[in-house]
């Protein structure tokens, strides 16, 4: 059986519509999340990353049908004698403030992304050494053969040296606040014009960009609205033209409403359940326990037992949501058809592993949620709460705003949090080495709890580099078993993706939730 999701990734193309409607137009959306800096090596979050791909440009970048396709470089291909790739730079292009693009800032670029600062550098990983052939071609030496490493790097962005340099940003503003944060200089189709943290962030064409425009947008102008009932008002009354989050709920009603287009399909983002495997103890237990049950892989499969994904899409995602057994969806590359059934839903086989452990009467734990970051999570996480409390797990629930969720987490004041993932490469090596690799500087960075195998550790250079199809599948099956013997993570669901907009709207819905401003038309 074809999956939703293949079928979306399929058929992304045929999504688009490039009319010709002339004049200057200013078009204005919204959605929940406001992306927290400008600053494109700071923060690896999707509505950073997604809003950032109109200002800065990368060496590839993805097509509407979700192809890697020239962009500042306008070809690549293999090394001769050694392992990496050689790239051939677009001659000709200017930066927003007028400076000329060459291969010093994708070299400088490199360094900004693989600095410490940097929350991009396991893009990298693979790298071991960056070449400056002259100023229109770089190469990238791996450290062995990476057939994926173009498609790897494309939502890698390209800053200007002299830029950063005289502005004193020469290094991310991960955890601080430098220019690069509220201003940015890049090659893409839009400049940022002004700049205002959680309120408004507006953006005009940049009438020098070297691509032909396929959009008819003068003006774009983002304002994040948290309360869904305030941002359907605006999008029905036109104060908006278009809202990247519609709740699903919401999403029949919107069909019906003269005026408005829905657009609807499956994000290629699986929303799971995190543990902290490396924990010594309890972080947010109400008992004084000295040790931490959810080392014991029973007590995660009882999780996995105990929750109701089937419960959570009927009654949270209006049915729009797709069952998940693996760290990304079907119909990627990669996926594990071998390791496509999930944990049944079992009440009883939950509280029989919880006794068999050693926890018969249960035990309470923190359970970190955010609550303005994926669909419905709030609700999903308080409908889990209930689900766990049947199977004698007390979760005391805490759900805060994403701006601060990453930084909860990575100094550890969880026992059990909420994920979602959605692959940048489109391929199940992705999950795997920022998910599931035990944590280091470039591997590893989003594994939170710190699982760690020295197999998959073992494994994933080898997936990286292996070029046969039939012997990188293997490995990558293998993986999977070890993931879901070792209930590494609790895959829920698939999260929906639903997008609505003025009629008089024209513009691609990507499967990644990615909107480019590129791709819209606005008409008369």
């Amino acid at each position: 059986m074809i999956s939703r999701t293949a079928i979306a990734l399929a058929s992304a193309a045929l999504t688009t519509i490039f009319a010709s409607s002339a004049g200057a137009e200013t078009f204005r959306w919204s959605a929940t999340t406001d992306p927290q800096t400008m600053d494109p090596h700071a923060a690896n979050l999707a509505p950073v990353t997604s809003f950032l791909n109109n200002i800065y440009e990368g060496l590839v970048r993805r097509g509407p049908d979700m192809k890697i396709e020239p962009s500042l470089a306008t070809s690549w291909e293999l090394l001769e004698g050694e392992d990496g790739w050689r790239f051939t730079l677009r001659q000709g292009v200017k930066f927003h403030d007028g400076a000329d693009f060459t291969a010093d800032d994708v070299l400088f670029s490199y360094e900004r992304g693989t600095s410490e600062q940097s929350d991009v550098r396991s893009w990298f990983a693979p790298v071991a050494e960056v070449r400056v052939v002259d100023d229109y071609t770089v190469d990238f030496v791996t450290k062995a053969p990476n057939p994926l490493f173009p498609e790897s790097i494309a939502n890698w962005m390209i800053m200007d040296r002299g830029w950063a340099e005289a502005n004193n940003a020469v290094t991310p503003a991960k955890d601080a606040e430098t220019f690069a944060t509220l201003n940015a200089n890049g090659t893409g189709p839009f400049k940022l014009n002004e700049r205002e943290p959680d309120v408004r962030t507006s953006l005009t064409v940049n009438e020098g960009w070297w691509d032909e425009p396929q959009h008819n947008v003068t003006e774009a102008v983002f304002t994040p609205i948290g309360s869904a009932a305030t941002a359907l008002a605006a999008l029905v009354s036109g104060e908006i033209d278009m809202l990247q989050t519609v709740p699903v709920q919401d999403v029949e009603r919107l069909r019906t409403i003269d005026g408005i287009r829905t657009f609807e399909g499956l994000e290629t983002r699986v929303i799971m359940l995190g543990f902290a495997h490396d924990h010594d103890a309890l972080y947010g237990s109400l008992e004084t326990e000295d040790v931490n049950p959810f080392q014991d892989v029973r007590v995660r499969q009882a999780v996995a037992h105990a929750v109701n994904v089937e419960a959570i899409d009927t009654i949270l995602m209006s049915g729009m949501a797709e069952p998940a057994s693996q760290l990304l969806p079907e119909g990627l590359s990669g996926y594990s058809q071998a390791h496509d059934e999930r944990p049944a839903y079992d009440e009883a086989q939950a509280s029989a592993l919880l006794a068999e452990a050693g926890y018969a009467d249960g035990f309470s734990f923190s359970l970190r949620c955010t609550n303005d970051r994926y669909i419905n999570d709030e609700a999903v996480c308080q409908a889990i709460t209930g689900m766990l409390q049947r199977a004698g797990l007390n979760a005391q629930l805490e759900t805060i705003p994403v701006r601060n969720y990453w930084t909860e987490l990575r100094e550890d004041r969880f026992d059990m949090y909420l994920l979602g993932w959605s692959p940048g490469t489109f391929d199940a090596e992705h999950p795997i080495r920022f998910l599931v690799h035990t944590p280091s500087d470039s591997l590893g960075t989003w594994n939170f709890g710190g699982f760690s195998s020295a197999r998959v550790d073992e494994l994933l250079p080898a997936v990286q580099s292996e070029l046969e199809p039939a012997k990188r599948q293997a490995m990558l099956d293998e993986i999977a078993g070890i993931i879901q013997d070792e209930m590494v993570y609790v895959p829920m669901y698939v999260e929906p993706l639903a997008w609505a907009a003025r009629d008089n709207v024209e513009l691609v819905q990507r499967p990644d939730n990615f909107f480019m401003l590129r791709w819209v038309n606005v008409g008369q």
